[in-house]
């Protein structure tokens, strides 16, 4: 079945298979006895999945009061918004209470609207993380039990580390994206328990080495790709340990390391490329995949079950489908941060820990059986807000359904107007950019630059690390590629000390943009295997210069 996506900026044809059918027609909800199908998407997967990454921002962070006490708090929401921002253990506690901006349903109105009222009353967490589990890491967002970390986001467990992304259970590592159980590790992207390494990308048990692509339990190695459990390499060849730490020496200050950046993305256009990044898989369709199965155009996750677009997941998913950031759920439709224990949950963003059958809903935790609730915790039988009895909630939400059904309302994800962020600070911007004109257009806020941000500097970043004084932390650095302000922190500056490496010439911003560009897109093209000539489905489109071999063809080769 083919449809055009109604989003006018796209327009494009895509197809409706009878697999994705099928798990639609499987999620169907059941309440109070009766079953609600979920109607055939009317936007394209890559804008359904657009206006789900607009409801997070997880990487800009202000300056705040909280609502209740006054006390200065840094949050994700900003400022200049009409929200109302609670410190996050205020938030969590039992000094107020979300019930008391409860509000009965008008049936003569879009539910939208009354949601979107909703949205304006009821407290905000200033961020999203796990206070009581984190130690001086203020500076993070959508994160947990990290201690001693600044600027790390969609993280946990991690210690000392510092301006990355998607890091688990990391020590002393800066400047990485989706690296995990890795110490002293800098400017590493998708690897798995390597230590004292740069610049390495898809590499598993490698340390003391740099400029490494698909490799595994290499050591002392340079300029390497694709090889195994190999000890002091250079450009796949074996050298002396004299000549491989003459040559690393070398790679201490900016000059070099630049001229090695571009040697090495040179080099690597000689070797092969499996046409997907993932390992024990079964009938998968995507990338970035680990232990799944029967998961279709499926993006960054692992221990997946009968899936199908799905981006981002942080644990097992099973049974689910159009969710982005979701993990330990199954049964899950149309959402946008859900899981820790999530059942049945529908169209909602940001609830998480032992959530069952919600709808429409944002910020609860530790709830079931709610519609259309903001900030809610282990609270059940919820409509707005509103508390209702078992028999009532029941008697409500079929007809609630059934108007929204009429309204057009029933089985989409909210609409751009009830996202807190502005478009370009959501990660939907990081995926799917929009000029201003175009995010506004799809109803989208755009958040206009702070001029303070582009002071001049007082302060530019010599060659070597070596060069740099304690009190560069008193100064300011303005970005070479953006001009935005950014700052150097005394633990930063002792971790780049200990690996040896320059201070950063660039934001935190456009370094984590850096890196996302050197990781595949979400979107697959057809192209076949240049050794067999296999037809296959890669994210690697058909006019990149990278050779692309099928599976069986890539491991006969490298192993």
């Amino acid at each position: 079945m083919q449809q055009t996506c109604r989003n006018p900026w796209c327009k494009q044809s895509f197809g409706i298979t009878e697999e994705d059918s099928s798990l639609r027609e499987s999620l169907a909800p059941v309440v109070a006895g009766k079953r609600f199908p979920l109607p055939q998407p009317t936007l394209c997967p890559d804008c359904r999945q657009q206006r789900r990454a607009a409801f997070l921002n997880e990487m800009h962070l202000y300056k705040r009061t909280c609502g209740l006490t006054g006390k200065n708090v840094l949050s994700d929401k900003d400022p200049e918004q009409p929200y109302i921002v609670y410190d996050q253990e205020v938030w969590y506690s039992d000094r107020w209470d979300a019930l008391k901006f409860g509000r009965e349903v008008d049936f003569s109105r879009p539910f939208f609207d009354q949601l979107k009222e909703l949205s304006l009353v009821v407290p905000y967490p200033s961020r999203f993380t796990v206070p009581q589990f984190d130690e001086n890491s203020e500076y993070t967002n959508y994160a947990g039990r990290n201690k001693n970390c600044y600027l790390i986001f969609d993280s946990d467990e991690n210690r000392d580390c510092y301006d990355s992304y998607s890091l688990n259970g990391s020590v002393s590592c800066m400047d990485c994206y989706r690296v995990r159980r890795s110490e002293l590790c800098y400017e590493c992207i998708d690897c798995l328990q390597c230590y004292g390494s740069a610049y390495l990308q898809d590499c598993v048990n490698c340390s003391d080495s740099m400029f490494l692509k698909n490799c595994s339990g290499c050591k002392h190695c340079l300029y390497c790709i694709n090889i195994n459990n190999k000890e002091y390499m250079v450009e796949n060849k074996p050298v002396s340990k004299k000549d491989f730490e003459h040559i690393v020496t070398l790679l201490a200050d900016r000059k070099h390391i630049l001229a090695a950046q571009k040697h090495f993305q040179e080099w690597r256009l000689r070797f092969p490329e499996k046409f997907i990044h993932g390992v024990q898989n079964e009938n998968v369709i995507g990338d970035y995949l680990l232990q799944s199965k029967n998961a279709r155009h499926c993006f960054d996750g692992e221990k997946l079950w009968d899936t199908a677009h799905l981006y981002r997941t942080f644990m097992s998913v099973k049974n689910s489908m159009d969710c982005e950031a979701t993990g330990e759920g199954e049964r899950l439709y149309q959402c946008s941060t859900a899981g820790y224990g999530a059942y049945d949950v529908f169209f909602s963003a940001n609830c998480l820990d032992q959530i069952s059958n919600l709808f429409y809903c944002s910020f609860c935790f530790h709830s079931k059986n709610c519609f259309g609730c903001v900030g809610l915790n282990r609270k059940q039988h919820c409509i707005l807000n509103r508390q209702y009895t078992e028999d009532d909630y029941e008697r409500i939400v079929p007809r609630l359904i059934e108007y929204m059904q009429k309204t057009g309302e029933w089985g989409d994800f909210f609409p751009p107007a009830l996202s807190l962020f502005a478009y370009n600070e959501s990660i939907a911007n990081d995926y799917y950019p929009l000029t201003e004109a175009q995010a506004k257009a799809l109803g989208y806020r755009w958040k206009e630059r702070d001029s303070r941000e582009y002071a001049p500097p007082t302060f530019v970043p010599p060659a070597s690390v070596g060069e740099v004084r304690d009190d560069v932390i008193q100064e300011t650095l303005a970005c070479g590629t953006c001009g935005r302000n950014y700052r150097i922190q005394a633990q930063e500056l002792a971790l780049l000390r200990s690996v040896r490496m320059p201070l950063p010439a660039e934001c935190f911003f456009c370094r984590h943009h850096n890196r996302m560009r050197k990781r595949n897109p979400r979107h697959l093209w057809q192209r076949s295997c240049a050794k067999c000539k296999k037809e296959l489905q890669t994210t690697y489109a058909p006019e990149r210069p990278e050779i692309i071999y099928c599976e069986e063809c890539y491991l006969k080769e490298v192993y």
